[in-house]
């Protein structure tokens, strides 16, 4: 039968604490900047407010173009900046992309 002093049994469970410490860090560095995260948010607030915001402006460039009051570049141009907020991360991913970043 192995009997333990004080002072192994102290090195064992010190021995044991830092083996379990050094195992667990590595899901600890693991986690997302908080950079990203707060600009995901801002991402989905500012979407979140800009939706109702072209669904009445695509509205009120239809009756303005129903009642020919509108100049077709003024129609262009608002879809075009609906495409560009909505697919901001997708127009991100592929830059990212080209260039390897």
């Amino acid at each position: 039968m192995v009997r333990f002093n004080q002072q192994s049994l102290l090195r064992v469970v010190g021995l044991s604490a830092l083996v379990v410490a050094l195992t667990a860090s590595a899901p600890v560095l693991a986690q997302t900047s908080p950079f990203l995260t707060g600009a995901t948010a801002l991402q989905s607030n500012i979407l979140a407010w800009l939706t109702p915001i072209a669904i009445i402006l695509v509205m009120v460039l239809g009756a303005m173009a129903m009642a020919n009051r509108m100049s077709w570049g003024w129609c262009i141009g608002a879809i075009i900046g609906i495409a560009i907020a909505f697919g901001a991360s997708q127009i991100v991913t592929w830059i990212r992309g080209m260039f390897g970043v």
